[in-house]
């Protein structure tokens, strides 16, 4: 079959509202579209229109992406008029309100891609329901999230094996067991939910995330193998779970014009939050 009539790879993306998430996501969508797949950005009014320039700058290249917008659910979860960002949350109750906003956006994100027919889905981590929707429509969906190997291994040993409940005090270290070398870490260097998850304004949703996992694809992981060979092989082969390294992204943005943009979009998001 020649080029000109091979099917065209299409794929949605649905970055997490937050700006560790949001950016490298984008920048994942566009290095698909520089392959040659079509790739289409899910996103809200707010947000999108921090990257909004960007994408349309690609399609003045000739690059075929875009952004399919939908409307963040604010009023009905509870949250500001706005408040279209997880950094723009300020108390343990407008966080749970905002993770009960991306649990909204399911039925909009599942029509949209009922009506386009993508053969592929990208979704932030948090997006757990996400699965549910790639199953009705029979195409793959693969995570993202915003770190690397060598903190995914550590969480899941955390999760997993909870050695931070066996010391008696904040500051007492101890030896997160299983991984390649020996790491030490105190129970002040936890996060609140590693450390007690049911206390955590995110501990229904990480229950969700975790069940999801085993019927995803796999996860795209923004990092590279070279930089963390021994823990992209301990996630793979010990902790069992496919995974493809495709990073550093931002290395994709190479133009001084493109560097400046992306600083100025990303002060735009923070000053915005």
């Amino acid at each position: 079959m020649s080029r000109a009539k091979s099917h065209q790879l299409h794929v949605y993306f649905l970055p997490m509202m937050a700006p560790g998430h949001t950016i490298p996501m984008i920048d994942i969508a566009r290095q698909f579209a520089r392959n040659g797949a079509k790739a289409t950005i899910i996103s809200t009014p707010l947000n999108a229109s921090h990257f909004s320039q960007t994408i349309e700058r690609d399609r003045e290249n000739g690059l075929e992406i875009s952004i399919s917008l939908i409307e963040f659910p604010c009023q009905e979860a509870g949250l500001p008029e706005g408040c279209e960002n997880l950094s723009s949350t300020t108390t343990p109750e407008m966080s749970r309100n905002f993770c009960r906003a991306m649990d909204l956006l399911q039925e909009p994100v599942e029509k949209l891609l009922r009506e386009n027919h993508p053969d592929a889905l990208v979704a932030g981590l948090f997006f757990w329901w996400a699965n549910d929707i790639a199953q009705k429509l029979n195409i793959p969906r693969l995570q993202f999230y915003g770190t690397g190997f060598f903190p995914m291994c550590i969480y899941n040993t955390l999760k997993e094996q909870k050695p931070q409940e066996n010391v008696e005090s904040e500051y007492e270290e101890f030896v997160v067991p299983g991984l390649p070398d020996e790491v030490k870490l105190t129970r002040r260097q936890l996060s609140e939910e590693t450390k007690d998850e049911d206390k955590s304004p995110f501990a229904e949703i990480l229950r969700k995330i975790a069940a999801s996992q085993s019927t995803s694809l796999g996860i795209i992981v923004n990092s590279f193998y070279e930089l963390e060979p021994a823990y992209a092989r301990h996630y793979r082969e010990v902790i069992g779970r496919k995974a493809w390294h495709v990073g550093p992204v931002s290395l994709f943005n190479k133009s001084n014009a493109e560097k400046l943009i992306e600083a100025w979009e990303t002060s735009q998001v923070m000053i915005t939050v």
